[in-house]
């Protein structure tokens, strides 16, 4: 069997920095932003040259914090409830046997500053850290197909969540730069209804946790309401 080497052209720095809060697809949460930071050898402006003529980019990635962990060939996909399987090369499951996914995201800008280069993407469902392998432009004519059908991802994730705020929670964020925005972060994420399929059911009020960019944020949900309790900084180490 062939063999071969890659290396990240750089790594994503993204506000998820845990699995459990990620959208389960890009672009469904709109206020994710990220930057892609290009290693040395990539953080020449040669390489972007014309990429901000392009408002979506493909992003090719390694799935860094699974890939060890080795594949499946059934997994459970989100979108059935967890409880019935298909074959790994009929989802986006992370589990697969060379740990690579793609999302299309968008481009809102290119950062070139003391001699490194990044790229300010959004609507991403990426991991911190995860390190990217290449990129490529999104073209409508060909990446967008019409009469495409999707099985039984044929329409987009809905839920019936609704999300507040205590007041602790609205007192939290009047203390944060650009809070208003963070709030529509925190509210956009939890309309996703990030929770296991499996846990959804389970208790009629379910406490969580998250750590979004630098804070820790609490909320419970009780039948489809979200209500965040508080949003505190995470004391550094």
């Amino acid at each position: 069997m062939e063999t071969y080497q890659l290396s990240p052209i750089g790594y994503i720095r993204s506000p998820y920095k845990q699995k459990f809060a990620i959208p389960r697809q890009p672009r469904l949460v709109p206020d994710a932003k990220a930057r892609l930071e290009f290693c040395p050898e990539f953080s020449r402006e040669e390489f972007v040259r014309g990429i901000n003529e392009f408002s979506h980019l493909w992003v090719i990635f390694r799935f860094h914090e699974t890939v060890d962990k080795g594949f499946s060939a059934l997994v459970r996909p989100p979108r059935l409830g967890g409880n019935e399987k298909k074959g790994v090369f009929a989802t986006r499951a992370t589990f697969r046997p060379n740990g690579i996914g793609m999302s299309a995201v968008k481009l809102e800008s290119v950062e070139y500053k003391n001699g490194k280069l990044a790229l300010i993407l959004s609507g991403i469902d990426l991991l911190d850290g995860t390190p990217v392998l290449d990129i490529k432009p999104y073209l409508p004519y060909s990446d967008s197909l019409e009469n495409a059908s999707a099985g039984f991802a044929d329409t987009r994730p809905q839920t019936d969540m609704t999300v507040v705020f205590s007041s602790e929670a609205v007192e939290d964020l009047r203390k944060i730069k650009n809070g208003e925005q963070f709030q529509r972060f925190i509210e956009q994420v939890l309309l996703q209804d990030p929770r296991p399929a499996y846990k959804a059911n389970r208790e009629p009020t379910q406490h969580y946790g998250m750590s979004l960019d630098e804070y820790n944020i609490k909320w419970r949900v009780e039948e489809n309401i979200n209500t965040v309790l508080e949003v505190k900084k995470i004391a550094q180490m």
